[in-house]
């Protein structure tokens, strides 16, 4: 579960001093399914950061099953994203002259698994999000769709405890949107996961069973956001 307590973060641009979250309380279950929306430059992104370790508050907690992940030293922090945090971005970030079965296999390296372990895991990935056929395919050689689904098979292949998705489907037409939210909302159900998503997309919030909504740093929580 995650607890995160008075979380503000301030940055400096020039002589100016920028607050990105202000005082941001929110509780988060296991299991829970949450997006995160707000105009362009409200936060959005910089909580998502908080939550995956991936930058430090000014000021404030954030606990994950107790630990403080603020306080954490980089090794230790460097560890649980490794073990307990999958990342989904807009950009697919996958390398462009490794195979799918090779970009997948990059999110076992950091928990020292056998070169053999890491093949069959990887394989195993992107056949459980229906790319079983491209294994040996370069990024270049599949469709937006597909190369989002593998970076999903990168994020879900160490067995995560939490998945963030940062506009996962931000570059995706209509119909690949609804493709790899299928494949998302699917995982999530199987494995239980922690999910959450940082999203402009109107339709995509409304389904979420809570929606926070942040402006200018600050949150606001609408539970059961239903159609």
């Amino acid at each position: 579960m995650y607890q995160l307590r008075g979380v503000t973060k301030q940055y400096r641009r020039g002589k100016d001093t920028v607050e990105a979250l202000a005082g941001v309380d929110l509780t988060i279950g296991d299991g829970d399914r949450l997006v995160i929306q707000g105009p362009t430059g409200g936060g959005k992104s910089t909580l998502l950061q908080m939550l995956g370790g991936l930058d430090r508050p000014t000021a404030g907690s954030v606990e994950l099953d107790g630990t403080d992940l603020a306080k954490l030293p980089e090794a230790r922090l460097t560890k649980v994203r490794a073990e307990s945090i999958g990342f989904v971005f807009q950009s697919f970030n996958l390398i462009p002259t490794l195979t799918a079965q090779e970009n997948v296999e990059t999110a076992l390296v950091p928990l020292g698994l056998r070169a053999a372990d890491r093949r069959e895991r990887a394989a195993e990935a992107l056949r459980s999000v229906g790319l079983g056929e491209r294994l040996g395919h370069l990024p270049s050689e599949m469709s937006g769709g597909q190369q989002q689904r593998v970076a999903i098979a990168r994020a879900l292949v160490k067995n995560p405890k939490v998945l963030l998705a940062d506009e996962p489907t931000g570059n995706l037409d209509e119909s690949m949107r609804d493709e790899v939210m299928d494949v998302l909302e699917d995982r999530w159900k199987e494995h239980g996961l922690t999910f959450v998503m940082v999203t402009h997309d109107t339709a995509l919030a409304k389904k979420a069973p809570r929606l926070v909504t942040i402006r200018k740093g600050r949150i606001t929580v609408t539970e059961n956001a239903t159609p």
